[in-house]
């Protein structure tokens, strides 16, 4: 029996960028074989259902044992454990790769009687605080996050983790026709035909269920890289409406890059990358397109660098017209080649400002709504959303963990260069609130389609009052922006519109990330 037993483990929800480490790769010569990844597609979970659509083995990962032979069928896999299991949230307030930052704030904090955890992660350590039940309001836990907040223990852009924590030991339960396994070491499960079905979606490679650092079960797809590729870039660019191969490309470049930058980050889980939004979204071999595979295969092994690394090659949908400084979204040193860039022809531009520069801090001119690489193809690119005095005056109350009452005015204090708001206060009856960068989106969340609130969409707008045009009387608020979410790096859909205008994928790439060059690592 392998003994687990665990005191600070987390479940990785949201993802923060790390921009101050990068990690090298070898260039010297072609790999000896091909890079295997391995995709943690269920991370944390306590069942999982496995099928083959042709004959499979289930062997013992450690000592090559079959353990089960079938052949068209599902198979049922579960935690099977005495073992204690909770679930809680916990803030995130840094990531910090400086050892006496981490021994100062461990002191600071503890000195105020917080709970602390430190989660060794990516050549540094992820700093946690607090300790709430999976079932807490987040307004109770947005309070605590201002709280820390306010006595300089966590950062603006810190965010909470659900993390499941197993004490004792685990084993797993593997469930098929006519039998029932007991195993306590991770398990692999091949095909004939290299297909195997996960929860309904399937997968290119071999399958693989093993223990999280939680303790609990995940479930890993491991596959060679470039395949992996064919399920992740009709994801991230569907080739239905972008149908456009050097677009296709050049997002195969930018996730083919992110790739080999995070491998092994994730290790202490089994697996190098999730398949989540939260990384870069794989859908395997049900998401699979030909066109999408075409652009994989005619840029095999090719990956952006700067200088001797391997960039972070982070993208977006849509700009609105200039992508953002990381800086100017995130609280990170600013990288040299993820710097804002107008993404639409300064030769045929005309100006057409979305945002008036009398009454808006900063504000920059934008092309117009028919004008620039993206405005074909998002329906992004501008934006108009409103919320009554009552709902504005809701979501901001929830937001900040206290009843504002009437919101008067909405105040944006500074913008960045390329027009992105870093600081917006919130005069309310109940004083001024104020929000910075990428936080802004939380804080002024809008009730979506289906009737969901949702983030808004970007931090490039302005917003005005309401008025009855009559009374007079105030009725709310309207913002108008442009873009669709944090606007760093490549423009999924201003790639797409340069690509309709000629531009090869290795021109979109070098627009986007200034200073890079493309390097063939399989040569």
């Amino acid at each position: 029996m392998i003994k687990r037993v665990f005191f600070s483990l987390f479940i990785f929800t949201i993802s923060l960028i790390p921009f101050s480490f990068i990690p090298k790769i070898s260039l010297a010569g072609a790999p000896e074989q091909e890079q295997l990844i391995r995709i943690g597609v269920i991370p944390d979970t306590e069942e999982v259902l496995i099928q083959s659509s042709s004959p499979f083995f289930i062997k013992n990962k450690e000592t090559e044992e079959i353990i089960y032979e079938g052949n068209n069928e599902e198979i049922t896999i579960l935690l099977h454990s005495t073992a204690l299991i909770e679930t809680n949230y916990r803030l995130q307030a840094y990531f910090k790769t400086i050892e006496s930052f981490r021994d100062d704030w461990l002191h600071r904090a503890e000195a105020e009687g917080y709970e602390t955890y430190v989660e060794p992660y990516n050549n540094g350590w992820r700093l946690l605080i607090g300790k709430f039940p999976a079932d807490a309001g987040f307004g109770e836990r947005e309070a605590f996050r201002q709280e820390v907040i306010a006595k300089g223990l966590a950062g603006n852009d810190s965010f909470w983790r659900l993390s499941t924590i197993v004490h004792g030991e685990s084993s797993m339960k593997i469930v098929g026709k006519n039998m029932e396994v007991i195993s306590e070491e991770p398990v692999v499960i091949s095909s004939e035909n290299d297909l195997i079905t996960i929860n309904g979606t399937t997968y290119r490679g071999i399958a693989e269920m093993n223990f999280n650092s939680n303790g609990t079960l995940v479930a890993i797809n491991e596959l060679p890289l470039e395949q992996y590729l064919y399920g992740v870039v009709p994801r991230g660019l569907p080739p239905v409406p972008f149908d456009q191969l050097e677009a296709q490309k050049a997002q195969d470049v930018a996730a083919r890059t992110y790739a080999y930058a995070n491998l092994g980050k994730r290790s202490q889980d089994g697996y190098d990358l999730l398949a989540t939004t939260a990384v870069q979204v794989y859908g395997g071999y049900d998401a699979e397109h030909p066109l999408s595979t075409q652009a994989v295969n005619e840029t095999r092994g090719i990956v952006a660098m700067y200088g001797e690394k391997l960039i972070t090659a982070v993208y977006h949908s849509t700009s609105g017209g200039y992508t953002a400084n990381n800086e100017d979204v995130w609280n990170s040193e600013p990288v040299p080649y993820l710097r804002s860039v107008p993404v639409f022809d300064r030769s045929i531009i005309t100006v057409n400002s979305i945002i008036d520069p009398a009454t808006s801090k900063n504000a920059p001119d934008l092309p117009g709504e028919d004008e620039g690489y993206e405005s074909s193809w998002s329906r992004y690119y501008r934006w108009k959303l409103q919320w009554t005095k009552e709902e504005i005056s809701a979501v901001l109350s929830d937001y900040f963990n206290t009843d504002v009452g009437e919101v008067h005015a909405n105040h944006i204090v500074n913008r960045a260069g390329g027009g992105r708001v870093l600081e917006i206060e919130f005069i309310t009856e109940q004083g001024t609130f104020r929000e910075y960068k990428d936080r802004i989106r939380w804080a002024l969340q809008y009730v979506n389609e289906i009737g969901n609130f949702s983030p808004l969409l970007s931090t490039l707008f302005m917003i005005e009052p309401v008025k009855d045009e009559v009374t007079g009387e105030a009725l709310g608020f309207v913002a108008t922006g442009g873009g669709w979410r944090h606007g760093v790096g490549m423009s999924q859909t201003g790639a797409v519109g340069m690509a309709e205008m000629g531009k090869t994928y290795d021109e979109i790439l070098k627009h986007f990330y200034r200073g890079i060059e493309l390097v063939n690592i399989q040569n």
